[in-house]
């Protein structure tokens, strides 16, 4: 059923965004679930992934393997992982495609900009325009 007015349900306009969508999209797209440590610390479920993230993968032929990003690719929608590797019949080694989805971010680079955006992010503050328990106790009062 559609929710929203201004979102089409149509799968064809949906796959169409989705595959001509730029970089800035792409980034959003190409996000990983947070451990359970991470998530408990940072009260947030999952971050756009970055480049020295440490990730452990959870799905797919490669389960259970951990290693940190090498490139995130946005035109192919995969990042690559440091031991994660196949070797080609010309016995060359060639690193694996992987999306981002089927990764968990264990440990995370930080900056200035990913530490406001954790921030920004984080749960457990306020809401905007909700009222926090101390100032419906204090509306009581009046």
């Amino acid at each position: 059923m559609k929710r929203s007015s201004t979102v089409s349900s149509s799968r064809r306009k949906s796959r169409k965004a989705h595959f001509t969508a730029p970089s800035s999209v792409r980034r959003k797209i190409m996000s990983a679930g947070l451990s359970s440590e991470l998530r408990s610390k940072y009260n947030c479920r999952s971050l756009p992934i970055r480049k020295d993230d440490e990730v452990m993968i959870v799905r797919g032929l490669y389960k259970n393997r951990e290693g940190k990003v090498i490139t995130c690719y946005r035109k192919k929608y995969c990042i690559y992982v440091d031991n994660v590797v196949r070797e080609k019949a010309t016995s060359a080694k060639v690193n694996v495609p992987i999306h981002p989805s089927n990764c968990v971010i264990m440990k995370l680079k930080l900056d200035k900009d990913r530490k406001a955006l954790l921030e920004r992010k984080d749960r457990s503050k306020e809401i905007k325009g909700k009222f926090t328990e101390e100032e419906v106790a204090m509306a009581d009062v009046d």
